[in-house]
């Protein structure tokens, strides 16, 4: 038996396709969240390589040959060559167009789950799912409007946007079994399509 919130009167919204397109975009959307974090790291490590070379530098002997084969200089040359790989990766700019990514389709997939589960049953259900749901589409708004202060150079506003996504991160992982219990009610009370 089919649970239709207007006995079908929304047709195709109300059946089991439309259901899943929730928690199938929002597993792709979880592993968009675990990419873009590594991308974010790689890029944050970008940013600090130079710190660390320019302490190592600070260690060395003024200009010889000696400076250039001692333990500092070789690690300094290990680095620059690290960092130059890690520039090559454009991951600033992958980071940028993931977490972009995820707030586009996040907060779409965010209403389109709580507009269908109403679609298909006149109501809501609030609950850890529900609430989760919510935070963690706020938490992405949050961490989004991070960027122009991150951009200026705010450390601060760069730790606050990482433990924002850190949350975030938690509540998807956490959400999973909630969500997984929804796919089974959607296969017990729709039908296809």
């Amino acid at each position: 038996m089919s649970a239709h919130a207007a006995n079908g009167e929304f047709g195709l919204f109300e059946g089991r396709t439309v259901a899943l397109l929730h928690p199938a975009g929002m597993g792709a959307l979880y592993a968009i969240t675990l990419y873009a974090g590594y991308l974010g790291l790689q890029w944050r490590r970008v940013r600090t390589i130079g710190d660390e070379i320019a302490e190592l530098k600070a260690t060395m002997p003024k200009e010889d040959a000696a400076a250039a084969m001692s333990e500092a200089g070789k690690k300094v040359a290990e680095l620059t060559s690290t960092r130059k790989e890690l520039v090559a990766g454009k991951f600033k700019d992958k980071h940028a167009s993931a977490g972009a990514l995820l707030l586009a389709m996040g907060v779409a997939l965010s209403v389109e789950g709580g507009m269908n589960t109403y679609l298909r049953t006149g109501k809501l259900f609030p609950g850890p799912h529900l609430y989760a749901g919510l935070t963690i589409t706020v938490l992405w708004a949050m961490a989004a409007a991070l960027i122009p202060a991150m951009e200026k150079g705010n450390d601060k506003a760069r730790s606050v946007h990482i433990a924002l996504n850190c949350l975030n991160l938690a509540l998807f992982t956490w959400q999973i079994p909630t969500g997984l219990e929804i796919v089974g009610k959607v296969f017990q009370f729709t039908s296809w399509p």
